[in-house]
This record gives structure tokens, C-alpha cells and sequence, in this order.
């Protein structure tokens, strides 16, 4: 999977990183190590699973508060959920309620409260279906296609500025360590794969 794409999902959906090229001259290839293992570490000091478990909520607690913070302050006062609505129409395009409440993994009538409430805020418009009038079409409006890329914009600048509490030297192994974990975490669509980070 592209280093891109994974970040990308951590980050907010945000332009694509292209990974950094090495200009180092080849060096002798090791012998790999036993899958699992690390050459340059012993197993006393590998962490135990509760460190790494303990690790990643902190990590997941620090990436939520910036989710939280992004939307703070948006003028047309859009929850996360709602957000999380907005995103699904803005990359998805035009939807039937019931594909856009089976992509957001809620229920129709949740779904349904929710695009109301967007509707009323102008951030979201209703048309019919030209071929089956029963048929509902859900779409983002200009409104709503700002609002998701003002959220976007103020979780790449606090992030922006979270990177650059970090080392230049660590940013590779940071970069292999998230794509590892979003790997791990069974590589889901892009902008559904966790509240609020779209």
C-alpha cells in the first residue's frame, strides 16, 4: 500500500505525500531477520504488547483532539457526524440515502435526521431521480463542499505544527509506523475509516 495513501487517511484526507527519495549510496544487503524480529534490537528490549497497546490510544487521543479542534469554531456549527456526512458527499458525490447511511454504518432513519438537519443548514440539497422519481439523491452544496475544506485546511496546519515537534531523522520510521498500523487496521476506504478523520 502507498506510504500516501495511508497518511493520508491518518491526516484528514489531505494532498497526497509522495514518499522521500534516497540519494544514499547502495550499501551491502543484511540478511533479513526472522519475520517479527528487529536486527539492531534484542528481544529484552522489544516493548510487550501493553506498552504498544498503551502507545497507540495515547497516540489515537492526540489525533482525536485535533479531529475535535478542526471543527471547532466552523460558523455553521457541524458535529462530527454531520462532518463525517459532508465528507462521504463531497468525495463520493451525489447518493441514495440508503448507500450513504449503509457508508456511514448507520441506520436509514439516522441517516435521514442527519441530512435533514444538513439540509436545513444549506449544506447539503434533496433531487429526485430523473429515471425513478421515488428515488432521493443526496448532494453536497458549495456551502457544505467549503465547510469540509476549511476543516481540512485547519487540521493540515495543527498537524503542520505537531510535525514539527518531530525530529527530521525519526519522520521516516514515524512515516513506516503509521502505515504499518493503518495496514494493521485492515486498510479501510479512505474517508470512512474512523469518526471524524476525513
Amino acid at each position: 500500500m502507498p506510504v500516501a495513501r495511508a497518511r493520508n487517511r491518518l491526516i484528514g484526507n489531505t494532498l497526497p505525500v509522495s514518499p522521500t527519495q534516497t540519494t544514499a549510496t547502495a550499501r551491502p544487503r543484511k540478511r533479513a531477520a526472522p519475520e517479527g524480529t528487529s536486527p539492531d534490537v534484542s528481544p529484552a528490549e522489544l516493548p510487550n504488547d501493553e506498552e504498544v497497546i498503551g502507545a497507540i490510544i495515547l497516540a489515537s487521543r492526540a489525533m482525536v483532539a485535533i479531529a475535535v479542534r478542526s471543527l471547532a469554531g466552523n460558523p455553521d456549527d457541524v458535529t462530527l457526524p454531520q462532518y463525517r456526512t459532508l465528507v462521504v458527499l463531497t468525495f463520493g458525490g451525489p447518493t441514495r440515502l440508503a448507500d450513504l447511511a449503509e457508508a456511514l454504518t448507520v441506520s436509514p432513519s439516522t441517516a435521514t435526521r442527519m441530512c435533514d438537519r444538513l439540509v436545513r443548514k444549506s449544506l447539503v440539497s434533496r433531487t429526485r431521480d430523473e429515471l425513478d422519481r421515488r428515488e432521493v439523491k443526496l448532494a453536497i452544496t458549495p456551502l457544505g463542499r467549503k465547510v469540509v475544506a476549511d476543516v481540512i485546511e485547519r487540521r493540515r496546519t495543527e498537524v503542520g505544527d505537531l510535525l514539527r515537534a518531530i525530529p527530521v531523522p525519526l519522520r521516516r520510521q514515524l512515516v513506516s509506523s503509521l502505515t504499518l498500523l493503518a495496514t494493521a487496521a485492515g486498510e479501510a476506504p479512505e474517508i470512512h475509516w474512523g469518526p471524524g478523520w476525513y
